[in-house]
């Protein structure tokens, strides 16, 4: 009896070494992103690396197109460990860790260059913020400033008294800010944004080129103003919980792999927003500009607004000030660099 013991646990020790590990730790991921688009190919390249470098130990699985549902059902199924993660715009886990939507105020930035200014110094911050509230991060993916998109002109905040605007679940910011200005904010879920657009529901959307062109939005509107409304970015979140299942050298990988992913994709998004603006542009789309005077009158109201949620909401309540501290000094050293015009 003994020596048939030693033999099934000799046999079952061999096992585990030609094997591998009797369960690999699986890593569930919902996102809205479409199937074959660039960002699954990405995400999919980089579950393929894990898995190799953790020989097999760790295992991602994205879901993508949305079909896990909105970001609440996503949220919840985490909670409840259905799934480990998913890759969110900020505003759909702002319910968790609310100081993620610092780079998504309304009128914050002006240009990508402040964006890169201020990210290069608030990024680390962020994704420590976002740790200590439950979620582990590899880095964000900006997706471009969002414009306002719609079927008639829109030059003036006056005209868009009448209109039925787009919010995006979870973003109290815009809907206060839109409500400031005595404006109709509709708040739905991604999912549903085509179908508001269908039935009327929706008038305007504010988004960035490439979510009109991916989502196929742009065949609802015909008019795009390029002002900067609010800069969109994208996370992959994975639950902490899990995360902290894994050994130190699978957690290493993963940050690495999925760090340098998310790396490649702000790039790509770049260039891909370009291109995707000049894909608008020849699917029909006109270019239609705000009056000048209503610039202050927006960005007035939503500083107003963003100083006001971030007081009643903030993890971190000296972020917004640093953002804005940081703005300044990098539109001061830029206002100084530019070259005096002739006789000015």
């Amino acid at each position: 009896m003994l020596n048939r013991i030693k033999a099934l646990v000799g046999l079952s020790l061999v096992s585990a070494v030609l094997g591998g590990p009797a369960q690999a730790a699986v890593f569930k991921i919902a996102t809205v992103a479409p199937e074959g688009s660039e960002w699954m190919t990405e995400l999919r390249s980089a579950a393929d690396d894990i898995k190799q470098r953790t020989e097999g130990r760790v295992v991602f699985k994205f879901y993508g197109g949305g079909v896990m549902g909105t970001d609440k059902k996503v949220l919840r199924k985490i909670r409840i460990g259905q799934l480990q993660g998913a890759a969110f715009t900020t505003s759909g886990l702002a319910d968790r860790y609310f100081d993620i939507m610092a780079y998504g105020m309304p009128f914050v930035f002006r240009s990508q260059a402040e964006v890169d200014y201020v990210r290069e110094r608030i990024d680390e911050r962020l994704l420590a913020g976002l740790e200590d509230a439950g979620f582990v991060s590899f880095g964000f993916a900006g997706g471009g400033f969002a414009n306002f998109m719609s079927n008639s002109p829109i030059t003036s905040h006056e005209m868009l008294k009448t209109k039925k605007i787009w919010v995006p679940e979870g973003d109290v910011i815009s809907f206060s800010a839109l409500e400031s200005m005595n404006l109709s904010p509709v708040v739905l879920p991604l999912a549903d944004v085509m179908t508001g657009l269908q039935t009327g529901l929706l008038d305007i959307i504010v988004t960035p080129p490439v979510g009109a062109l991916l989502l196929q939005w742009y065949t609802k509107v015909s008019y795009i103003n390029p002002v900067p409304i609010a800069y969109t970015m994208g996370t992959l979140a994975v639950d902490k919980r899990a995360f902290d299942r894994l050994g130190p050298e699978d957690q290493a990988a993963v940050r690495e792999i999925m760090g340098a992913t998310y790396d490649r994709l702000d790039i790509i998004n770049r260039s891909d927003n370009v291109e995707a603006l000049d894909a608008l542009l020849a699917n029909g789309l006109e270019i239609v500009e705000s009056s000048p005077e209503d610039l202050p009158y927006w960005r007035s109201v939503a500083r107003e607004t963003n100083e006001r949620l971030w007081a009643e909401g903030a993890v971190d309540t000296g972020l917004y000030a640093d953002i804005q501290a940081l703005l300044e000094e990098f539109r001061a050293a830029d206002s100084a660099a530019r070259p005096v015009a002739d006789g000015g």
